[in-house]
């Protein structure tokens, strides 16, 4: 029987890759890795290294900060051949087949300083809405939690004492979105019955008027953010008469109609960039100038119903000057300042990425400051898409799908992470933790899952919930989360 002929220098090769591989961790024996550390844009940290084989992320994160110059240790996730390193690098490229011979590129992703316990169990099911609840929301600073229901009353609830603080009524029909600004002094509605309206989250009264233009129900709402103007008085709904409106709450008139739309707008995001993004029935997603109203751009891709819109800067727009530990600032002008450094640190001084979900089962990631072609194409759910979310660090996107599953995706290149299966029911919508560690999701399974972005997998399985959870939140402050659903309930979560 004829052997196979390896010619020597391949046969070296190999010979060479499996002693290193299969090398023992005794200092006679260990075999160095030539390895090139580089941000998640591909920007080399230093030159290369010459890594031992028994390297773990710990000592990467030594290296790393020595060679970035943080004189605060920055806590980093390393990944090499397209997977976190979580053990020694000699293992991690073991399992991987990975190749010694050429320069390894492991690229390395900051973390949050602070770490979100997940949450765990249900610390109170407080009755209150009569329909069901269709919208919950944290306030910036983490302290506050509205809701939205079936019902036509957005209510307040203390969520520290975990009781009811105000009932505010005014809609006359059902609530389908509520907005905090990113100061905290108003909470803005929309709903069935066509009108927007504010509320004083302290007194849980109204705050004027409604604001009336919309000629069919409004869909959602967006603040303009807070290190653009600060204290934030523009505000811009979304609707199903095929407009975006900007309204002045501070004068209650509408500024800005947005009119290109030719079918029902589903999603509504306003940018730091001074420009606002909006989602449509019509398949396409428009970019407008928020000075002026005027279209930039027309992003098409689309062949069904778009959904849903994801921001890479959502999370900072969302929480202004408020960060996990929601210290509040002494004035307007510092709250500007610190609104615009988390923005900056945030986007890392590049152009901010959207995500539009669809009927079509596909996500297209886009660049829409600079161009209208998309920079990926997000395929794998079978089923029509729910929610899009970036994760606050802008890494992470996480999908929700009515085929049951939540994904995770490149926030950087929109390429596919993995999917994470559980729901026995379509998937409604998804919350990340502040540190972007883990995603909580709710379904018509009437149950909350809790997901681990390390591991890829189910952290843990919340039931509790009667009927089909609509609505969920994770506090910016990170110590609870929030659902509503079906069964008129609201609930809250902790550790």
């Amino acid at each position: 029987m004829a052997t196979l002929y390896v010619p020597d220098s391949k046969r070296r090769k190999k010979d060479r890759e499996e002693l290193a591989l299969n090398a023992p961790s005794g200092p006679e024996n260990r075999v160095n890795i030539i390895a090139q550390l580089e941000d998640a844009e591909g920007n080399p940290a230093g030159p290369q290294l010459d890594l031992p084989h028994d390297a773990d992320p710990k000592q990467l994160e030594e290296v790393l900060n020595a060679l970035l110059q943080n004189e605060d240790k920055v806590p980093f996730a390393f990944y090499a051949a397209d997977a976190e390193i979580t053990g020694t690098l000699g293992e991690h490229l073991r399992k991987r087949d990975a190749s010694v011979e050429t320069v390894l590129k492991i690229v390395y992703q900051p973390q949050a300083l602070f770490r979100v316990r997940p949450v765990t169990r249900c610390s109170s099911a407080i009755p209150g809405h009569a329909e069901a609840v269709l919208s919950v929301a944290f306030s910036p600073d983490g302290k506050h939690l509205a809701s939205g229901s079936g019902d036509t009353t957005v209510r307040l609830w203390n969520h520290e004492t975990e009781t009811p603080r105000h009932t505010c009524s005014g809609h006359a029909n059902w609530v389908l979105c509520i907005a905090w600004s990113p100061d905290g002094k108003y909470v803005a509605s929309g709903g069935m019955d066509k009108d927007v309206r504010l509320w004083d989250p302290e007194s849980g009264s109204a705050v004027g008027g409604p604001m009336r233009g919309h000629k069919k129900h409004v869909t959602a709402l967006a603040w303009e953010p807070a290190h653009v103007r600060y204290p934030p008085v523009r505000l811009a709904s979304a609707s199903g008469d095929g407009t975006v409106r900007v309204w002045n709450v501070v004068h209650k008139n509408c500024e800005l109609a947005l009119t290109a739309h030719t079918n029902s707008v589903t999603a509504v995001k306003w940018g730091g960039e001074g420009l606002i993004y909006s989602a449509s029935r019509d398949t396409t997603v428009m970019v407008w100038n928020a000075e002026t109203g005027a279209v930039v751009r027309q992003l098409r891709g689309h062949g069904h119903w778009v959904n849903t819109l994801a921001l890479s800067s959502e999370y900072v727009v969302r929480t202004g000057p408020y960060d996990h530990k929601a210290t509040k600032p002494k004035d307007d002008v510092e709250a500007k300042a610190k609104a615009l450094e988390r923005y900056k640190a945030a986007t890392g001084g590049k152009g901010e990425r959207i995500i539009s979900g669809s009927d079509d089962f596909t996500m297209f990631m886009w660049t829409p400051g600079t161009s209208k072609q998309p920079l990926q194409r997000m395929t794998g759910h079978v089923q029509l898409i729910n929610h899009v979310l970036f994760s606050p660090d802008g890494r992470w996107v996480a999908s929700a799908s009515f085929d049951k599953a939540v994904k995770l995706w490149d926030g950087h290149n929109g390429t596919f992470v993995a999917t994470m299966r559980g729901h026995v029911g379509p998937v409604y919508q998804i919350a990340w933790s502040a540190d972007s560690r883990m995603v909580v999701s709710g379904s018509k399974d009437s149950t909350l899952k809790v997901w681990s972005v390390r591991t890829k997998k189910l952290e843990l399985d919340l039931p509790g919930h009667a009927d089909e959870v609509f609505a969920v939140d994770w506090s910016p402050m990170g110590t609870k989360a929030a659902s509503g659903g079906k069964d008129k309930m609201l609930r809250l979560w902790r550790h």
